[in-house]
């Protein structure tokens, strides 16, 4: 009897001791091991860019690929929950995170079959799982899930156990959580799915791969078909709803993404939040299309690529922006051609005007010189043409640049003293491809021979729109620069005067004949330009409101076949100015004080009587400043038959097959007063070493002057010789003195030069 006790309390303390071990390993020992650190926080979200209004532009990946959007239990259709139950965990709400039944049945299964034939593993063990880093899949592995679900469950309820589930289920396509599985399978929101569809989503996290709808469309139907006979079973008051979905055939809608603005995923941003972009969709995809029709309409022409940028002007937002025309043209189409620099063309003659205007005191009816003028570059002197190989003589600077003739622009930068005030005036309106050093462009800075970024330029013109107020470019307006006001050092008057030439269709008629791409019902200022080798065009203009700026070309640098900014980049412009004002009413800039109209002879740049226009063959109504009116015209200006007189500055051209206005213009025979005479280069007491080891042609110096077209180059020391007509002085040690004579005058100017051997 006491050794039947004894064994009684023995068993008594040993079951005791196992229970106690059993309560200790339920309830104490899951809280010895740390929660996996992805279940720290929320699953991330992938970034998703928003424009101006709200409206999704692009959902973006995360650094694994996967697109992911978490969401609240609450908007989980109820079918889908009661389908992923079904499927993964029916006991889930009953359970203490180990489905003790479950385990039972699967050992058993195993010890009867030899091989593992169905599992066991609870959501909550499932969570532990996806939430925890890839390791090797062992029995230790199997019972510390086991211990952090028994956690898990005793520190989370149920609610936040199964939307931390969900929301990191792997749907396949790298599709992360029941949100993005939704859209991509059937392009519709959560709340929309039918039961089927729910049954179909729940199945597949079981093996992503093997039930991928889209690839095995006859697994994933079985998958689906198991899960809704098994929820059958758990709803039998639903049993026909459940039947109906077993015979609702499987279709899907495979999102096949088509971002708009594609080259914003290039841009570093945090995942996990939605970000607001200046953007209009609706415009993003409507200048997208433009794109993409007006370069497939150049393909024969070899233009392949397109950028277009849209800037609010009043806060310098950007509303749109193409990079490319195709996103996956295998030729660069992932260039973002808005930043790419590239050569601007005549884009860059404006500002050489506003610079004339402000400095040397130029009006849209000064009269500049449209004739042939060799011009020093740092390759050596050269004689420069216009786009048409034509030269017009006088002309005015309204006329100059509306046709955007190139001899007058080079001979204005040359007055201003050459390629530097230019490049500071772009570096101050945010353009940075130009260096430090812009005696490298020479004269030919005007003409675009320099890089510049369509974005940039862009900018640049938008700070014209906004007559001289300095903004920079917004994309993100939660990141918006804060900048005190600032301005251009330039009047107002002068932006204005450079907006009305470039807005005057009749004064550009001559170059760009009326009908073309830069005609609308409305004001707009624009201004095309062509490299010189057809590798680049551009169209560029604005309204008080917006400005915009397109480039067309090829990424790989291939020259297109003849095509200039009016045929390549002008109809991209056109249709996407004109869209801009589709429910837009345009404005246009008040006249400001100071300026006033007058009547001119375009041929002299004079004031004629208001009642000479229109009858007066030339009579041109202009705008002037009201301080510095030209001259009036008097009967000195005229020969007896009405021609205008014109300098001997026009000899050379006016005796040329170029001049085909004798009709209208004689040389004047009585002098006038002259532009005095100014060597440009060398400067004086320059110093030039002669280097033997050399090839032949180091010791050539080719002298340059404000008035290449009268000089006459001397010295009594050093040989001079002409090659066409380049004056070449053929250097040996020694200082000299070289000369040059101004031939309608008789001036002079001197300067000494120092020749050394090495």
């Amino acid at each position: 009897m006491k050794l039947a006790r004894k064994k009684l309390r023995l068993t008594i303390r040993a079951g005791a001791f196992l229970l106690l071990a059993g309560l200790l390993c339920w309830f104490a020992l899951p809280f010895v091991i740390s929660l996996p650190p992805g279940l720290a926080e929320n699953p991330a979200a992938s970034p998703v860019f928003l424009d101006r209004h709200g409206r999704i532009i692009s959902h973006l990946t995360l650094v694994d690929s996967t697109r992911s959007s978490p969401v609240s239990l609450d908007e989980i259709p109820q079918d889908l929950i009661d389908c992923t139950l079904a499927a993964e965990d029916k006991r889930f709400f009953s359970h203490g995170g180990i489905d003790i039944l479950a385990t039972f049945r699967a050992g058993w299964d195993f010890l009867r079959k030899r091989r593992v034939t169905s599992g066991a593993s609870t959501i909550t063990q499932q969570l532990v799982k996806i939430s925890s880093p890839r390791g090797q899949r062992k029995l230790t592995t199997k019972v510390r899930e086991a211990l952090l679900a028994r956690r898990l469950e005793m520190t989370w309820d149920k609610r936040r156990i199964l939307i931390a589930y969900l929301n990191r289920l792997d749907y396949g396509n790298l599709r992360i959580g029941p949100t993005e599985a939704t859209r991509f399978y059937f392009q519709k929101p959560l709340a929309d799915l039918s039961l089927a569809e729910a049954a179909l989503l729940a199945g597949l996290p079981q093996a992503p791969s093997r039930l991928d709808p889209i690839s095995h469309p006859k697994r994933a139907t079985a998958r689906r078909n198991i899960v809704l006979q098994r929820l059958a079973g758990l709803r039998p008051a639903n049993a026909h709803l459940v039947r109906d979905a077993l015979t609702e055939s499987l279709t899907l809608r495979p999102l096949r993404e088509k971002t708009s603005a594609p080259w914003l995923s290039s841009i570093g941003i945090h995942p996990g939040n939605e970000i607001r972009t200046t953007l209009d969709l609706k415009l993003q995809q409507t200048l997208e299309t433009i794109v993409r029709e007006e370069t497939a309409k150049l393909k024969d022409a070899n233009l392949r690529h397109a950028a277009v940028v849209v800037i609010h002007n009043p806060t310098g937002e950007i509303l749109a922006l193409v990079s490319s025309a195709d996103w996956n043209d295998r030729h660069g189409g992932q260039i973002n051609g808005s930043l790419a620099p590239r050569s601007p063309g005549s884009t860059l003659k404006p500002f050489t005007y506003l610079l004339a205007m402000e400095r040397n005191g130029r009006l849209p009816c000064s009269i500049l010189a449209d004739i042939p003028t060799p011009l020093k570059t740092p390759q050596g002197i050269s004689l420069p043409e216009n786009y048409d190989r034509t030269y017009r003589g006088p002309v005015t600077l309204r006329t100059a640049l509306a046709c955007s003739l190139n001899l007058p622009a080079l001979r204005e930068l040359n007055l201003l003293g050459g390629p530097a005030p230019l490049a500071e005036l772009l570096q101050q309106l945010g353009i940075t491809t130009l260096g430090n050093d812009p005696s490298v462009y020479g004269l030919g800075l005007t003409l675009g021979n320099a890089p510049v970024r369509l974005l940039e330029l862009t900018n640049a013109y938008a700070t014209l729109a906004r007559q001289g107020r300095l903004l920079p470019v917004t994309l993100f307006p939660d990141r918006r620069p804060s900048l005190a006001e600032s301005r251009l050092p330039f009047s107002e008057k002068y932006f204005f005067l450079l907006t009305h030439i470039l807005s005057d269709k009749e004064a550009r008629a001559p170059s760009f004949p009326p009908g073309g791409p830069l005609d609308f019902p409305f004001p707009c200022a624009v201004k095309t330009g062509t490299s010189s080798d057809f590798r680049d065009n551009w169209c560029i203009g604005f309204t008080p409101e917006f400005t915009v700026g397109v480039w067309a070309g090829n990424f790989e640098q291939q020259p297109m076949k003849g095509i200039s900014g009016i045929a390549g980049a002008g109809p991209i412009f056109h249709r996407s100015m004109t869209e801009l004002y589709r429910t837009d009413t345009p404005t246009w800039y008040p006249l400001p004080a100071g300026l006033t109209e007058i009547t001119i002879d375009s041929r002299t740049g004079k004031r004629v009587r208001d009642e000479e226009f229109p009858a007066h063959p030339y009579a041109r109504k202009d705008l002037t400043d009201k301080e510095h009116l030209p001259l009036m015209a008097t009967t000195a200006d005229y020969d007896a038959s009405g021609k205008a007189l014109i300098p001997f500055l026009y000899s050379e051209w006016y005796h040329s097959p170029h001049n085909h206005r004798l009709g209208e213009l004689l040389l004047d025979p009585a002098p006038a007063a002259l532009e005095p005479l100014r060597i440009t280069s060398p400067a004086n007491n320059s110093t030039f070493l002669l280097d033997p080891e050399i090839p032949s042609g180091s010791n050539q110096l080719r002298p340059a002057a404000n008035l290449p077209e009268v000089i006459e180059w001397s010295s009594e020391t050093l040989k001079i010789q002409k090659e066409g007509r380049e004056t070449i002085i053929l250097l040996r040690p020694g200082t000299h003195l070289l000369t040059a004579l101004d031939k309608r005058s008789g001036n002079t100017q001197s300067i000494r030069i120092h020749v050394k051997s090495l």
